[in-house]
């Protein structure tokens, strides 16, 4: 599975810190292209398309920008690309969420598809990144699966 990872980030983008989501998210998937870029909704619209299009990614998971911030533009970025929504992905997440933080419920996160990507945006906590991602690794295979039209063999 060809997948990419995308921390949103303006502050880490411009020196201020380290990157420490993305490598999180590496964790759930391996071998994949990673970049960090701004809170900007263009650009941010601009590299999903590019990973899902251009690169092919099955998987395209982005960090950061899901919060209530008036920069936070991850969401609007994403639904902005994806074609249809994959809301009960967004919803384990935040359900894995609920017993580690009262901010739960203020992640925006979405996941969707776009063409044969599956797209899914994580917050930017890197223990909410791990509490998340292990809440749907165990479907994500599945996902890639139907999305691309691969089926094993029985």
């Amino acid at each position: 599975m060809r997948a990419a990872i995308i921390t949103v980030s303006s502050s880490r983008a411009a020196g201020k810190g380290d990157d420490l989501g993305g490598p999180r998210l590496a964790r759930l998937a391996e071998g994949l292209g990673r970049e960090l870029i701004a809170d900007e909704r263009a650009t941010i619209e601009d590299r999903l398309r590019h990973w899902a299009d251009v690169e092919g990614c099955e998987l395209v998971l982005s960090t950061g920008g899901t919060g209530f911030a008036a920069t936070d533009v991850t969401p609007e970025a994403t639904r902005a690309v994806i074609e249809r929504d994959a809301p009960g992905i967004a919803e384990a997440m935040r359900a894995a969420s609920r017993e580690h933080t009262a901010h739960w419920m203020l992640s925006r996160a979405v996941a969707g598809i776009r063409g044969s990507s599956l797209i899914v945006n994580f917050p930017g906590s890197p223990d909410s990144i791990e509490q998340a991602g292990a809440a749907i690794a165990p479907a994500l295979p599945h996902a890639v699966e139907l999305i691309t039209g691969w089926r094993p063999a029985h």
